[in-house]
């Protein structure tokens, strides 16, 4: 096979990987931290770094003009539903495996090929509307209500799962209007001041300096997945790399078992493959529809 350095689809193709891979590393160190830590101050902490390095980032290369946006409202309420995202998201993982609570935030394209239909007037075609019932399947099979699995927790990346939805709907909205760094920016400074006035009674100064490397590692691994992201698909069209975007589920089976000993079990497993299966086909028809 051609190397990923000849090839701009398989470069774009190992940087997703590589992306997805940094996120779930991030997820897994904000599961260690909530030991010990309230989860609004690991938030507040993972985009406050964020933020620190992409504007030193963006100064370095003479761009702060980035940080002006002709379309504040639409980036305020985008940074508002990624806050409220991560904040589910960070929350559900004091109680749920690594593994368990990426699956149920998978069924996001799931939910956005629906909720496109009311928003973007896309059409509702009954494959799309089969596969989002499929993943809801596979949802249920991995939180299981009524057995002892189940948690109120379990809902939580269901519900942040529809918050990633409506913000990728807006992103869409504003594709090609506004620079991505712009988008990025914005994302971080609403979710930076989105949990400042929690901080009197949610800060907890890090008991190591282990524990603040780990905070730091926190908003520099969000900074750079993001980056990565973005300069893969510099590389390769979306209808390739859509499919690795479940390549954050590898990572956070090995994650969950290398740190914390955990391992999804049959239903679990069941679940995941669906809710993949599903996601691939959506894809797979999407990109078909794109060549026709």
């Amino acid at each position: 096979m051609p190397s990923p350095a000849g090839n701009p689809q398989l470069r774009g193709i190992a940087l997703i990987v590589c992306a997805f891979g940094m996120f779930a590393l991030m997820d897994a160190i904000a599961k260690y931290l909530s030991r010990w830590y309230p989860v609004p101050g690991i938030v507040w902490m993972r985009y406050a770094v964020n933020l620190a390095l992409l504007v030193a980032f963006l100064a370095a290369r003479g761009e702060l003009r980035l940080v002006r946006s002709a379309r504040p409202a639409i980036q305020t309420l985008r940074g508002l539903l990624l806050g409220a995202a991560t904040w589910l998201f960070f929350t559900s993982l004091q109680a749920m495996p690594l593994a368990d609570m990426a699956a149920v935030f998978h069924v996001m394209p799931l939910l956005l090929a629906v909720l496109a239909v009311p928003m973007l007037g896309e059409r509702l075609e009954p494959a799309r509307l089969a596969a989002t019932l499929a993943g809801l399947v596979g949802v249920l099979l991995i939180v299981r209500p009524g057995s002892a699995v189940f948690t109120p927790h379990a809902l939580l990346p269901l519900a942040a799962a529809l918050c990633i939805a409506l913000y990728q709907i807006l992103t869409r909205k504003l594709s090609g209007l506004e620079p991505p760094l712009t988008s990025l920016f914005f994302g971080t400074l609403v979710g930076t001041l989105m949990f400042l006035p929690a901080l009197p009674l949610a800060w907890k100064t890090p008991q190591t300096a282990f524990h603040w490397g780990l905070l730091g590692a926190l908003g520099l691994l969000g900074a750079l997945g993001h980056f990565v992201l973005i300069r893969a698909f510099d590389h390769a069209p979306a209808s390739v790399l859509a499919p690795f975007v479940y390549s954050q589920l590898v990572w956070a089976i090995l994650l969950g078992l290398a740190v914390f000993g955990d391992f999804p079990d049959g239903w679990s497993l069941l679940g995941m493959a669906i809710i993949v299966g599903a996601g691939l086909y959506l894809f797979g028809r999407q990109r078909l529809a794109v060549r026709r």
